[in-house]
């Protein structure tokens, strides 16, 4: 996988035009100058956390002694369910609830962000190929640069798609990630063939 193919898909894994709507759910209730800090403030904590994770997932897989075959495997069934969550959603499936007070943390920056499917995903990229966390790093923060401008500029991206529009994006951006995870799959089946053979 190279740097741009990586950037993609953790780009499509944020799903930035589908989480809008819950965002701007969660902000509603703050006035929009704060509004703006508060969302900057979550995605510089959001790109903190998947740093953390690009950074330490390879260590924590050593420890466990999980091999590199299993990762892909289970992260190409991970990627194929969440893509199958993006095509088919689930009616009334938003577990976000807005709140009165200010959210800090939770749930903008986690889950929607840096939620356990790109956590996953980016201990999987990094444990792919240990050598180029160069690479990766460019590739997660060009995927979050991209998440962050359209959560940065919402009311926009809202007005100009409108409901109909989100919707058939995100079931777009679903299919493309249900190729890159059976691709995903394949390659952990072929080289787990390749080291038994």
């Amino acid at each position: 996988m190279d740097t741009w193919s990586a950037a993609i898909m953790l780009f499509f894994i944020m799903d930035p035009l589908g989480n809008l709507p819950i965002f701007m759910s969660v902000l509603k209730h703050i006035e929009p100058k704060r509004r703006n800090i508060i969302l900057a403030r979550e995605l510089l904590f959001s790109l903190g956390i998947m740093l953390l994770f690009l950074y330490s997932g390879q260590t924590v897989l050593d420890f466990l002694n999980v091999r590199q075959e299993t990762v892909s495997i289970a992260g190409g069934i991970i990627l194929f369910l969440i893509a199958i969550r993006m095509i088919f959603p689930a009616h009334g499936s938003s577990s976000v609830q807005a709140s009165d007070g200010e959210p800090f943390l939770v749930p903008l920056a986690i889950p929607l962000v840096a939620g356990p499917s790109l956590l996953a995903a980016l201990i999987l990229i990094a444990s792919q190929d240990p050598s180029r966390m160069t690479d990766w790093t460019i590739a997660t923060c060009a995927a979050w640069l991209a998440s962050a401008t359209i959560l940065m500029f919402s009311g926009l991206f809202h007005r100009l798609l409108g409901e109909r529009g989100l919707i058939a994006v995100e079931r777009l951006m679903g299919m493309i990630l249900v190729m890159i995870s059976i691709q995903m799959f394949l390659d952990g089946i072929a080289s787990y063939l390749e080291h038994t053979a």
